[in-house]
């Protein structure tokens, strides 16, 4: 059986038991749709939100990113993880007790303001189409390279199976898709993470193997890697950080970004208790660190599988000659992801960091610059390929790395639209809408969200994790500030809230704009997106702290210069603050 065939089987048939798991768990009301009728179980919830943050980002995309920067790249992990502890910790259970189905009908009812929950509306819509075009950047990657076909053709691909399962399921049937999803993509990257490690190292725990000795060469594993990359122009894969400032922001943003995020939030709402909302904290960090603990070893392994691909002898002395090269770079270059360019006409491929410090040496050796490139995002869905491993296993990860983009996409999708529908729509043009009526504008602007994400997925502003980690900054800089004051701080009041989350989504998205380009638009941007152009040295996807940080003082000093709160909203803050108890979520 050759290798399409497999791939087709496993995609497909992962494919056809999310479709009829939808199809079952079909929504019959907003509850339904919403909060998937408030009777989640916390482990299957904590499952649920596993899938639905293990994203392609952390999928695809974050090995490929920690494989190329090494150590520097670790803040990924980080942020991410450390997030989580503030979600469960200083959020969730608060934003349960409250009993809303939305993020904004919080900040609307906590703001006493519409025009709070409006401009919560924005927020959230920006940060989620953000996200989304990182998921569907990444869902195109895995379809292209499996079913064969160009990018765009996958992302296309991608996006109309998306819209068949979360339009049809709402949140109840995305819960149940999203356990299968979680069980699919933690054996597919669990899996050749196990062969790969045995194979470089003869220890079967990938986490343990990063540590351990390479078997080729009997040096330690992370050892052999810097002496390969260093020798070819790279810097030292554990190599420091320079830039403090600019790792400690983006850790920052990563983890305030993570406890601000709506498609996260929202699937605490859908637990019976209070308490069963910090339980699925606590099971979504253990379904989470299956993976992350991880990663580090896929990344590793894959950047050193990679560079013996390309100088099979171990130096760099002797590349591979391009008509040599394996099947599967002649597959992946199909698809455009891996592109050769023969700069010096010597037939073999020069893979080497080109920059101005490795000039000489490249001189000496004859090379006129780098000539192989690879996108980050296929590492991890090359790397099964690169290691030699059965077509089985292959056929497993892209199961896994689109199970990842689409339980996300499809989380992202469901907080987009409910926003529209219900906060927007409901909450501010229509509030005599029926039940029907509230589920058709939620599904049709499900359906508008897909077109637009779809469209910006084609020309991302980034790879999958980068695109992803702007929209955490615009998480942290909106919507985390108006949270945390929310519960905590009964001083804060409309006008505060509502100046602080204009202020902190303009200055983030105006730095991002000027170094991604404008609405992301390819061309539009103001300066080059390089260390030299950063003010302070703090990268775009770093300045969600900052504009966190312009929030939080904002809303304060509005807050202070007006009028306190009405008593019954500070009286509302004081009984969110013991989150003991409540009913299920409600639309009032």
């Amino acid at each position: 059986m050759d290798q399409f065939t497999i791939n087709l089987l496993f995609v497909g048939g992962s494919f056809a038991l999310y479709i009829g798991i939808a199809i079952w768990a079909k929504a019959g009301s907003t509850s339904d749709f919403y909060v998937a009728g408030g009777g989640v179980h916390p482990i299957t919830n904590g499952a649920a939100i596993g899938a639905d943050w293990m994203s392609a980002a952390s999928f695809i995309s974050m090995a490929g990113l920690i494989a190329a920067g090494g150590y520097a790249n670790s803040t990924f992990l980080m942020g991410w993880t450390g997030g989580y502890v503030l979600l469960a910790m200083l959020l969730a259970p608060y934003l349960r007790k409250f009993g809303k189905f939305t993020v904004p009908e919080f900040i609307g009812d906590r703001y006493y303001s519409q025009n709070a929950r409006m401009v919560a509306v924005i927020c959230l819509i920006v940060a989620s189409v953000t996200y989304v075009i990182g998921q569907m950047a990444g869902a195109g990657v895995a379809f292209s390279r499996f079913l064969e076909v160009d990018s765009t053709l996958g992302l296309i691909i991608a996006a109309v199976v998306i819209f068949l399962y979360a339009v049809m399921g709402g949140m109840k049937g995305i819960t149940y898709t999203q356990v299968a999803q979680y069980c699919v993509l933690i054996v597919a990257y669990t899996i050749p993470a196990v062969f790969i490690s045995i194979q470089l190292t003869g220890n079967p725990i990938p986490g343990l193997g990063l540590f351990s000795t390479h078997t080729e060469s009997g040096l330690p594993l992370l050892t052999k890697l810097n002496q390969v990359i260093t020798d070819l122009g790279f810097n030292e894969y554990t190599a420091d950080v320079d830039n403090k400032l600019n790792m400690v922001l983006f850790t920052l943003t990563l983890m305030i970004g993570t406890a601000g995020l709506p498609h996260v939030i929202i699937r605490f709402f859908t637990v019976p208790k209070v308490a069963d909302a910090r339980w699925s904290g606590g099971w979504a960090l253990v379904f989470i660190a299956l993976l992350y603990l991880t990663a580090p070893a896929v990344a590793s392994m894959a950047r050193l599988n990679l560079m013996t691909t390309i100088y099979p002898d171990g130096t760099s002395s002797a590349p591979i000659e391009y008509e040599n090269r394996p099947q599967w770079v002649q597959e992946w270059e199909v698809t455009g992801l891996i592109q050769f360019e023969d700069k010096n006409n010597d037939g073999r491929i020069q893979l080497y960091n080109d920059a101005p410090s490795f000039q000489d040496e490249a001189d000496a050796r004859g090379w006129e610059g780098n000539e192989l490139v690879v996108n980050r995002d296929i590492l991890v869905l090359a790397n099964p390929e690169i290691a030699n491993l059965p077509g089985w296993v292959i056929g497993l990860i892209a199961a896994g790395g689109l199970a990842a983009a689409l339980s996300t996409a499809a989380g992202l999708l469901l907080a987009i639209s409910s926003a529209i529908s219900h906060d927007l729509i409901k909450g501010r043009f229509n509030p005599a809408i029926t039940d029907k009526g509230e589920l058709l504008a939620a599904r049709i602007s499900m359906a508008v969200a897909i077109v637009v994400a779809t469209y910006l997925g084609a020309n991302p502003p980034g790879f999958a994790a980068q695109v992803v980690a702007l929209a955490f900054g615009i998480a942290a800089a909106s919507l985390f500030p108006a949270l945390m004051m929310g519960i905590f701080s009964k001083r804060v009041n409309n006008k505060g809230a509502i100046a602080g989350m204009l202020s902190g989504l303009v200055f983030t998205l105006a730095y991002i704009f000027v170094y991604k380009g404008w609405l992301f638009i390819p061309g539009t941007n103001n300066l080059a997106d390089i260390p030299a152009n950063w003010v302070l040295g703090i990268s775009p996807l770093s300045i969600g702290a900052i504009g966190a940080m312009v929030n939080f003082a904002v809303a304060f000093t509005v807050s202070n210069a007006t009028e306190e709160p009405p008593v019954e909203i500070q009286e509302l803050v004081e009984s969110v603050r013991y989150p003991r108890g409540s009913g299920k979520a409600t639309d009032h």
